[in-house]
C-alpha cells in the first residue's frame, strides 16, 4: 500500500511538471520521464529480487524496440542535442523599452512582460481589459515603439474587440503605424528576434526570417510592426 501511494505522489508531481514545461519542450520532457521512470523500475526489481523479469520482458519487446528505438532516439534526443540553431525551445523575443515579448514559433502565442512604469514586473497574462488600456494608454506618452509592441500583442490575442473599448486611440494611432520600427538592432537583438543562436549560418538566417514571416506577415494576420522588425534583424545579420 504505501508503494502504491509513493507511485501516485511521483505521477502526480512528473505530471505536472511536464504541464508547467513549454509545448515546444515537452517531447524532450517526456522521454527524461520516460528515462527516470526506466531507472526507477530497474532499481525497484533489483530490489526486491524480481530483476529476471525485466530480461524477459526486453527479450519479449526486443523486436518492437529495434524498430522503434532509432526513431524516438532521432526525434526526442535529437532535440536535447540542440538540432539546428533554434534558441530556448524555438522561441523568438522582441523588446522595447517599457515591454518584451516572446513568441512560440510553434503554437504562435506570444506572451509578454513589463519592464518598467506602474505595473513594472507584470506578465501581460495578469491584467484585466481596464489595466490593458491603462497600459497602452502610459506606452503612447512614453514610447511609441512599446504602444506598437502592445497593440500587436492585442491584436493577436483579442482581435480586434479591444479597439472598441480604446476611446484613447486614433484611426492610424494604433493601427500598427507605417511599419517602420524604431532604433537600429544590435546583433544580439536580431538573434532574439530570429529565435537563433550567435554564429547561425547566412542560410539559417533565412530561413528563420522566412519562418516568421508566414507567421507574421500583415497579409497573414500580423502586424507591420513585427514585420519590419523581422525585416531588420535579417538585414542587421547578412549586412
Amino acid at each position: 500500500m504505501p508503494l502504491t501511494i509513493v507511485v501516485i505522489v511521483v505521477a502526480v508531481v512528473a505530471w505536472v511538471w511536464l504541464r508547467s514545461q513549454p509545448a515546444s519542450q515537452r517531447n524532450v520532457a517526456i522521454v527524461k520521464l520516460a528515462l527516470l521512470a526506466g531507472i526507477g523500475v530497474l532499481v525497484l526489481l533489483a530490489a526486491t529480487g524480481r530483476l529476471h523479469f525485466l530480461f524477459a520482458g526486453l527479450a519479449f519487446l526486443y523486436p518492437l524496440l529495434r524498430r522503434l528505438l532509432p526513431s524516438l532516439l532521432r526525434g526526442g534526443l535529437g532535440g536535447m542535442a540542440g538540432g539546428a540553431k533554434a534558441k530556448s525551445g524555438n522561441q523568438s523575443h522582441v523588446s522595447s523599452d517599457i515591454l518584451e515579448m516572446t513568441l512560440d514559433h510553434d503554437s504562435g502565442t506570444m506572451s509578454g512582460k513589463i519592464l518598467k512604469g506602474p505595473m513594472e514586473g507584470r506578465e501581460l497574462t495578469d491584467l484585466s481589459e481596464a489595466e490593458f488600456l491603462e497600459l497602452l494608454r502610459y506606452c503612447r506618452a512614453q514610447d511609441e515603439d512599446s504602444a506598437r509592441l502592445l497593440e500587436t500583442y492585442l491584436d493577436r490575442r483579442f482581435g480586434d474587440s479591444w479597439r472598441a473599448d480604446d476611446e484613447a486611440g486614433s484611426g492610424d494611432a494604433h493601427a500598427g503605424g507605417n511599419g517602420s520600427a524604431g532604433g537600429p538592432l544590435t546583433e544580439s537583438e536580431a538573434l532574439d528576434i530570429l529565435g537563433l543562436d550567435p554564429g547561425a549560418s547566412r542560410d539559417e538566417i533565412i530561413k528563420a526570417h522566412r519562418r516568421m514571416m508566414q507567421k507574421l506577415h500583415p497579409d497573414h494576420g500580423g502586424s507591420n510592426y513585427l514585420a519590419a522588425r523581422i525585416n531588420e534583424a535579417k538585414e542587421c545579420l547578412l549586412g
